[in-house]
């Protein structure tokens, strides 16, 4: 690194603070702005599901795509049942049947019927099913002394789908459902839009790895199987590069992944150790460095050649928020999922106030008590801890002091 370089001299906040912050609104604006257009691949039907549509399906073929029974009994001229009564009986000679995929190949002649399964076709000649419950079976004839009307328990050619309509349109994430109706139209592959690639990089050389016991004053790293569990979520392909030294070469070499999003957890902020803000300003762009929000604050991001680049901080709940907020965004846009939370929101009413500051948005963990919200008694942004035991969080706005005891406020719920 040239530390010398203007550039990036000028984004150089180590040990000095945040001259200043960009809003939130000014933050999803730059996102929403920033993202590359969404590319399609083509997904075989076995591994669409889930997926987001990219190009709408239109039908080539009817379904059904040929008239068929929709009861077991017997296919027969409906004329021929005219006046049938119990004190009026008429009687009709079975010459074959007609099963599923097996069809009848002669013609239904007046005074005819041809047995026929559910799903059979419709011998020629028919136009209507009878019951297999409401006739009497006398050897080669059947007896009814019901009367159908033409149709009756058929179905028509694309009755269900017609060639040429719209099946599903884009986007749409594809359900298991969809993948049937696709496969019933002989769609054997779907253009989806193509899941992003995000790169989480961790940095720390006071970190250990994910799921190894604390030691000595090593601290195990908590964000990256966070990270990579709420990239999957939103739709992401979600990589990880280890844990990285505070060294600014190989930082630099995990920045460089070939990707469309990295995630760097850690040296986001204004430490002596925090390289990664210089390192984008200089081999890129720091469009953001610091947003007035609480917890995440030290939050920065930018563009590295093609690459989306978000620097979350280390602490647990500020990576936790600072992914909710703006990198699930961009994972899930970027993806076809569109911008909104993965959360239900619900409104509650607040048990005690909730206070926050005026210029800056709030992310409050909550707790769901007897049909009632509490805010749970914690502002430290590495009590990680505090977001399992939340059922929820508030987002205070950036003009608002707060919520008074007895509010009814918006939650959006974790599970």
């Amino acid at each position: 690194m040239t530390s010398h370089s203007s550039h990036a001299q000028k984004f150089d906040v180590r040990m000095r603070g945040f001259a200043s912050r960009s809003t939130v609104k000014q933050t999803l604006e730059w996102i929403d702005h920033s993202l590359p257009s969404l590319q399609s691949e083509s997904v075989p039907l076995e591994a669409a599901a889930g997926r987001v549509l990219a190009q709408s399906v239109v039908s080539e073929v009817n379904v059904p795509g040929f008239s068929r029974g929709m009861m077991d009994g017997f296919a027969v001229r409906a004329e021929d049942t005219l006046g049938a009564t119990p004190y009026s009986q008429i009687a009709l000679e079975v010459i074959g049947q007609s099963l599923p995929g097996e069809a009848f190949e002669g013609q239904v002649l007046p005074g005819q019927a041809v047995r026929i399964m559910t799903g059979a076709p419709i011998p020629t000649g028919a136009d209507a099913v009878l019951q297999a419950e409401y006739v009497e079976i006398r050897s080669s004839k059947i007896v009814t002394q019901t009367a159908v009307a033409p149709r009756k328990h058929v179905g028509q050619p694309g009755e269900d789908i017609a060639a040429g309509a719209t099946v599903l349109t884009a986007p749409r994430t594809l359900r298991p459902q969809d993948i049937g109706v696709l496969s019933s139209i002989g769609v054997a592959a779907v253009e989806a839009v193509q899941m992003p690639r995000v790169h989480v990089v961790t940095t720390g050389s006071e970190l250990l790895p994910a799921g190894s016991k604390p030691q000595g004053y090593n601290i195990t790293d908590a964000n990256s199987p966070m990270l990579l569990s709420l990239i999957r979520r939103d739709g992401g392909l979600a990589t990880h590069a280890g844990i990285i030294p505070d060294d600014p070469q190989q930082i630099l070499k995990a920045l460089m992944a070939d990707v469309d999003i990295v995630v760097v957890s850690g040296g986001s902020s204004v430490g002596q150790e925090d390289h990664v803000p210089m390192l984008l300003a200089e081999h890129g762009e720091l469009n953001i460095h610091g947003v007035a929000m609480r917890p995440s604050s030290p939050i920065g991001m930018g563009r590295l050649g093609k690459r989306l680049v978000f620097l979350l901080p280390g602490n647990p709940v500020s990576c936790l928020c600072g992914y909710d907020f703006f990198v699930g965004r961009a994972v899930r846009l970027l993806g076809g999922l569109g911008r909104d939370w993965p959360y239900r929101k619900r409104s509650y009413r607040l048990q005690r106030k909730l206070i926050s500051m005026v210029g800056r948005v709030d992310y409050a963990r909550v707790l769901l008590v007897d049909g009632e919200i509490e805010p749970i008694a914690t502002s430290g942004a590495s009590v990680l801890s505090s977001t399992t035991r939340a059922d929820g969080f508030v987002v205070v706005p950036e003009d608002s002091e707060g919520y008074a005891e007895g509010s009814q406020v918006d939650v959006f719920l974790y599970d």
